[in-house]
């Protein structure tokens, strides 16, 4: 029992790290209002090393459209303007000699339908890490079944491991409906 009470904690644990995943990567995807978050994947060439963004500068929201970025070095300004632009993120920094101001355009129809078809391609990821999560546990079941667990406590196991996996399926389901609003609202 010990065991089968071992991989459902495991299993839960690498389905809840799967949410936790999702979350981080919907940070990542905007939905029209600026955050500092947008410049997480930003790294810049810090004297020969790439360093992320916010370990070079200071990134504030000042409104719902722009985003400042001020370095903690002014000789910093160019590689992190070119960073900004390499990462394509589809903005366009302007510097004014002691910041990088950046604009956060309006999102369009269009660009509303690719974020919304990029959250629900992070979603069947973590769908995936789930199925993935669900399969290595069964597995280990059907090993301790081998091993002489008697076959209705490992039965039971896998309706805990399937119990589950359905509920972190429909918190996914949840996450990527809330995103899909949060995109879509003009």
């Amino acid at each position: 029992m010990e065991e089968i009470e071992f991989i459902l904690d495991s299993t839960k644990e690498s389905m809840e790290g799967s949410i936790a995943h999702l979350e981080k990567e919907f940070l990542n995807i905007r939905a029209g209002k600026a955050t500092p978050q947008m410049l997480g994947g930003v790294f810049v060439d810090y004297y020969g090393s790439q360093t992320p963004l916010s370990q070079v500068a200071n990134i504030n929201v000042p409104d719902a459209r722009t985003i400042t970025v001020t370095p903690w070095e002014k000789n910093m300004l160019h590689p992190i303007e070119k960073a900004i632009m390499i990462a394509n993120l589809g903005f366009n920094p302007m510097n004014n000699g002691d910041n990088i101001i950046i604009s956060v355009p309006a999102l369009t129809e269009e660009r509303r339908r690719d974020l919304v078809k990029q959250a629900k391609a992070e979603a069947e990821d973590a769908k995936i890490g789930i199925r993935n999560a669900r399969k290595d546990a069964n597995t280990d079941i059907k090993k301790l079944e081998k091993d002489g667990t008697s076959e209705d406590i490992c039965k039971t196991a896998e309706d805990d491991v399937q119990k589950l996996t359905d509920a972190f399926i429909r918190k996914i389901d949840e996450h990527l409906a809330v995103k899909e609003a949060e995109i879509m609202k003009v």
